[in-house]
């Protein structure tokens, strides 16, 4: 039994035919002692059989960590997730974004005490998410812009974020002009200052609760690093069908509230006041 240093949660509702993906792009990471902790935002029967199938498939341990569906509710099932990690360090990711072969070793290499790693992600459309397998994420060819460009990807200063070597996305990661916020899709931090600032406010539903706890840690006194070029996963395609103003709108309001206070923790988190 290899020692097991890192938690990875990744979220899902209702989507096992990209869980899949990502779970196969995990199996094929370089550094491999993590756990994943699935936070499962009410979804069915058939995402819960694939986690059972891929559980005896994989070489790394899953943690599946459900509550019933309640409407989009990712806040509160990402901070059981939290509490159910076994490990001192937390990536979080999605599961529709599948982590190329160095993902995890990015996050390993760069993660320091006193800051939090901020990555991106690749967006694909739809035809490209369907076309790949488990054969293209293991021999990698999802990653490669040949195989991206035949399959019908059209150029992009974007492209660079799949092809860039430590030197280039040095360079990239310095002159970006996004912020290194905490993002949902890609970061990690300290288990501890996760806890610290109470996790997720759980009154925030779909629109930036991820980049509200992010704020909170810096208030807290940690910086950030931006690794949007190291840390590198494919963002499949999906509907959004949970995306509404009103949500947004609530999420933006609290938002300034934890920028204009200052605030470090929230009292709507893990433990409620």
């Amino acid at each position: 039994m290899q020692t097991i240093d890192t938690s990875i949660i990744i979220s899902t509702y209702n989507s096992p035919a990209w869980l899949e993906k990502v779970l196969y792009g995990y199996n094929n990471q370089s550094y491999r002692m993590f756990e994943i902790v699935i936070a499962d935002d009410g979804s069915g029967e058939e995402t819960k059989a694939l986690i059972e199938r891929m559980n005896e498939e994989v070489f790394y341990p899953i943690v599946h960590v459900w509550h019933e569906d309640n409407g989009f509710q990712k806040s509160q099932i990402l901070n059981k997730a939290i509490l159910k990690c076994s490990t001192p360090y937390i990536i979080m990711s999605d599961g529709d974004c599948i982590p190329r072969k160095d993902f995890v070793e990015q996050h390993i290499k760069y993660r320091e005490k006193g800051y939090f790693l901020s990555g991106g992600y690749f967006m694909l459309p739809m035809n490209i998410s369907e076309a790949i397998s488990r054969d293209t994420i293991y021999s990698e060819d999802c990653f490669d812009l040949g195989w991206l460009k035949k399959h019908g990807l059209k150029s992009s200063f974007k492209n660079n974020k799949l092809n860039s070597g430590p030197f280039k996305a040095a360079v990239l990661n310095a002159v970006t002009p996004t912020n290194a916020s905490w993002n949902g899709h890609n970061a990690s931090g300290w288990k501890e200052d996760i806890l610290a600032v109470n996790g997720f406010d759980e009154r925030m539903q779909y629109g930036g609760q991820d980049r509200e706890l992010g704020e909170r840690l810096v208030n807290y006194g940690l910086k950030s690093k931006q690794i949007r070029y190291n840390a590198v996963v494919i963002h499949l395609d999906h509907p959004r069908g949970y995306k509404n103003q009103q949500s947004i709108d609530k999420n933006r309001a609290i938002r300034k509230e934890t920028r204009e206070k200052k605030l470090e923790r929230t009292p709507f988190g893990i433990k409620k006041d």
